[in-house]
């Protein structure tokens, strides 16, 4: 218990800051696990479990209130930015905005226990323009639940447990040190080479909006799919003609296999608008291509868009 106290007095509040802000900044920081330490310290005599939480809140809502200020000014391509550096990028843009569409601001309550959400959860709030007091509101208490669970309920419970390790790694000295730091670098190498996974299965080729805007006015009348979530097509406006991924319900019957197909979301990589060509593909169909760039790539042509708010 003493070896713990001792790692606890080391680890104070500013430490505790500035790691769980740099974490909900988005940097690749075990934030979760240094709470559940912190509130195992308490009980050893480091800084109060409340006085943690109080900090680690502080922390949150500080780093969510920039990106939700970012994301109200930058929209959309704020988050599609963030996901394609992100560690977690099959949980990115089109996930945040199906649990937003579910769940509503509430999602944010559960948002910093999902890998990949919590940032972009915050940034979408700026995007759909949550008012500033409900985000709050929302940003703190899910906050509060997260760190609240970390040092007062897990680093409480397992604090005998916790001063084990922490025993164990400081009997072994440099070697213990050695062992947590490849430990860490083995999570983040399986990130890393699950990031590259994903990436490498929606390989396939794209066309760019020039391509489709020519096939369209060449009278070719490609088939054109919207693979974004409603709440998108909505706020964003959809290409001229396209036909809604999820209005597909009852089948492709609407589309003949030999016509040219064109899938487009608003994900880094096309991710959305690979996976549903790959589906469509799977029903028969052998001209599907993504649109590289996505919604934004024929905004930024200057083409036209239907609706958008």
């Amino acid at each position: 218990m003493n070896t713990l106290a001792a790692a606890a007095g080391h680890l104070g509040l500013g430490a505790v800051f500035a790691v769980i802000f740099a974490e909900q900044c988005g940097l690749p920081v075990p934030g979760f696990l240094i709470l559940v330490g912190a509130g195992a310290g308490s009980v050893a005599g480091g800084p109060t479990g409340e006085s943690v939480v109080a900090i680690a809140v502080a922390a949150c809502v500080l780093a969510d209130l920039g990106w939700y200020a970012a994301g109200k000014h930058f929209g959309s391509r704020l988050l599609k930015g963030m996901c394609r550096l992100s560690l977690e990028p099959d949980s990115c843009v089109s996930n945040t905005e199906h649990i937003f569409e579910r769940l509503g601001t509430g999602c944010l309550l559960i948002a910093k226990f999902v890998p990949g959400l919590g940032a972009v959860a915050t940034a979408m709030s700026g995007v759909i323009r949550v008012r500033l007091l409900v985000f709050l509101a929302f940003d703190f208490l899910g906050s509060l639940i997260w760190a609240g669970i970390a040092v007062l309920l897990l680093g409480r419970v397992f604090h005998a447990a916790i001063a084990e390790v922490i025993v164990e790694v400081a009997q072994l000295g440099r070697t213990g040190l050695l062992l947590i730091a490849a430990a860490l670098a083995g999570y983040f190498g399986l990130k890393l080479w699950r990031r590259q996974q994903f990436f490498r299965e929606l390989r396939m080729s794209r066309i760019t909006v020039e391509e489709l805007q020519r096939l369209i006015a060449d009278g070719a009348n490609p088939s054109i799919i919207d693979a974004r979530p409603r709440a998108s097509q909505i706020r964003e406006g959809m290409i001229p003609g396209a036909i809604a991924f999820e209005a597909l319900a009852d089948g492709l019957d609407p589309m003949l296999p030999t016509s040219e197909v064109v899938v487009y979301c608003a994900c880094p990589n096309e991710a959305s608008a690979a996976r549903v060509a790959k589906q469509i593909i799977g029903k028969g169909f052998k001209r599907v291509r993504p649109l590289e760039g996505g919604i934004h790539a024929w905004q930024s042509a200057g083409y036209d868009v239907v609706g958008g708010q």
